[in-house]
């Protein structure tokens, strides 16, 4: 985790901050910063955006299903990175106990997926990819020292998303020939792609879009469909949870004090919305540039002022 920073200095140095900017409170506004890139570049985008208009940040280290309960106790100001697969349901279950509301929708659609760099596919290292039968012939090729001969797949970290992807090859019927490790971070997700690469052997992770590896060449494996109720955390059982991941919506939420002690700062995240692009080139600061979150935040304002500055602007006029 990189150090954190609370204050305006960077963008003063940028200039994106304006000498007629009038902050809403004194109050720090609170930005959750989790383990994995776009989400801690866009705490930075949208920190560097609140202090753009003269308001304070405050970036706050926080596990990521926590996260919810935090902005509804105020503890947290806002979350704006909410993903419907894997994030909704503590997202509502917040929403319901009171002090969460709904902040808006992103223009990106989400997926998170086990799935291949595309060179795997080039190489024909699994006939029959991206469809997930292909995996019954092809667990030899993904083997590694850990995986006691059977295919390995390497999951995010296992506070993400639980047991799904191991519940999910016992409901394939593939846990005989392929089994589940966790990463300890999202960076250890993108050192084996490298590493795989230069072995040349196969390798299967958990990935995401919107993500810097939608633009580097990635293929995310063809599950069956999911419905809801399929995964066994949702009320299914071993039969059913061979269901994919489904496709969705990126959300941000805010404690109900937000509109109150904050109104400029507020609406002005209620207009913000990025696409696929727009956070995949914020992650690719990071995860292929080498930047620092904070530095890629700062580069992308100066570097995308056309995107942002018309939601400033449209709340406190041109001359901000």
């Amino acid at each position: 985790m990189k150090k954190m920073f609370t204050g305006i200095l960077p963008l003063f140095f940028f200039g994106l901050v304006s000498g007629s900017a009038i902050a809403d409170s004194s109050e720090p506004i609170k930005i959750p910063i989790k383990n994995w890139s776009s989400q801690i570049v866009m705490a930075h985008v949208i920190g560097g955006i609140f202090e753009s208009i003269g308001n304070t940040v405050e970036y706050v280290p926080v596990d990521n299903q926590a996260s919810f309960e935090a902005v509804r106790t105020g503890d947290l100001t806002l979350v704006h990175e909410v993903w419907q697969s894997t994030m909704q349901n503590a997202y509502y279950a917040a929403m319901e106990k009171g002090g969460l509301i709904d902040a808006g929708t992103h223009a990106a659609e989400t997926l998170e997926e086990m799935g291949v760099p595309n060179w795997v596919i080039e190489k024909d290292l699994c006939p029959g990819l991206p469809s997930w039968e292909a995996l019954k012939d092809c667990y030899e090729n993904f083997a590694t020292p850990d995986s006691d001969g059977k295919g390995r797949w390497l999951e995010g970290p296992q506070s993400w998303h639980g047991d799904v992807m191991p519940n999910r090859l016992k409901g394939l019927g593939l846990d005989d020939t392929w089994v589940v490790k966790f990463a300890g971070a999202a960076d250890a997700l993108w050192a084996e792609l490298k590493a795989a690469e230069k072995e040349g052997r196969g390798t299967i992770i958990f990935n995401w879009s919107p993500n810097f590896t939608d633009a580097a060449g990635f293929t995310f494996i063809e599950f069956p469909p999911y419905y809801d109720g399929c995964r066994i955390v949702d009320g299914g059982d071993v039969t059913t949870t061979g269901c994919g991941s489904p496709t969705g919506w990126l959300k941000k939420g805010a404690n109900y004090r937000f509109p109150r002690s904050h109104p400029n700062a507020y609406t002005i995240f209620t207009k913000l919305s990025f696409t696929t692009p727009q956070i995949g080139s914020m992650a690719a600061l990071v995860d292929v540039e080498g930047m620092t979150h904070k530095d890629a935040g700062a580069k992308w304002l100066m570097d995308n002022e056309d995107v942002w500055k018309p939601w400033t602007e449209s709340v406190l006029g041109e001359s901000n």
